[in-house]
């Protein structure tokens, strides 16, 4: 049944340096978040063999600088609307200035709220709020053609709230940030240590192995182990400590484990 369908998912980056990922259906694209240069976006969406002129909008998960740092000149530079709520576009508007030192606008803002879905073409959106420290975080399902997608990442620790959304996903992009014992003796000043431990900082592996084991439905035919720590964490680690935790779902159909990267984009996953 899904040899027919036309639902990928195209992450350009993640991690501390910049964020972007790609949601396509048979006739919407969606970019989730904004957080390389422009000139960066375009050229690794050029790499990826998609045309930015056919992107239809970008949703704004939170205000952090490696999630919009390119958001205002690729609006502008695409014409395309920007989906954020309005307390992260307040929060955006403070930290941001033009070359002017002037506060910025988004010519196209739609507003949405946290709980409410909304369509845009083809593709139903879905946001729900996360616990990390900003204004006021989410993460997105998206559903299209009888295929679910879930992105989340920046999450602190997994409320039943996101365990909930995430459940039926055929796609899951989910953070897997940094091994506990790596950032206990990494360079990082103990404040900085403090506020990635705590719950409203990143989901440690050992925090998405709990995840898999306890409270994820197993349905998924690929996992995306995301904003991974380039510092604080090694893609191995990352990966063995899912595929452990996964056990037996774990097969050449389903729960497929794929690890996104900062410098580079990762191969499209298709349904």
């Amino acid at each position: 049944m899904l040899a027919n369908m036309a639902v990928s998912v195209t992450v350009l980056a993640s991690g501390s340096k910049g964020n972007c990922s790609l949601v396509s259906s048979s006739g919407t694209r969606l970019l989730i978040d904004a957080g390389l240069s422009c000139r960066e976006l375009l050229r690794r969406l050029l790499l990826c063999g998609q045309d930015p002129r056919a992107i239809d909008a970008v949703l704004i998960t939170h205000e952090h600088a490696d999630h919009v740092g390119g958001l205002r000149v690729l609006a502008r530079r695409l014409k395309i609307p920007v989906y954020i709520t309005g307390a992260t576009y307040q929060a955006y508007q403070k930290c941001v200035r033009d070359n002017g030192g002037n506060r910025v606008t988004l010519e196209r803002r739609e507003t949405f709220c946290s709980g409410t879905a909304f369509q845009i073409g083809d593709i139903t959106v879905t946001p729900f709020t996360i616990p990390h420290d900003a204004i006021d975080p989410v993460g997105f399902t998206f559903r299209s053609d009888g295929i679910k997608v879930g992105i989340c990442t920046d999450l602190g620790y997994m409320p039943a709230s996101v365990r909930d959304h995430l459940r039926g996903c055929h796609v899951l992009m989910i953070e897997s940030n940094h091994d506990l014992e790596l950032l206990r003796g990494g360079p990082y000043p103990w404040s900085v240590k403090q506020r990635v431990m705590s719950r409203v900082g990143h989901l440690s592996n050992d925090a998405l192995a709990d995840f898999l084991t306890s409270d994820y439905d197993g349905g998924a035919e690929f996992l995306i182990l995301a904003h991974l720590s380039e510092q604080n964490n090694h893609p191995e680690i990352a990966r063995t400590t899912a595929e452990r935790a996964l056990g037996e779902q774990r097969s050449l159909l389903g729960n497929r484990v794929m690890l996104a990267a900062q410098h580079e984009p990762l191969a499209a996953v298709r349904l």
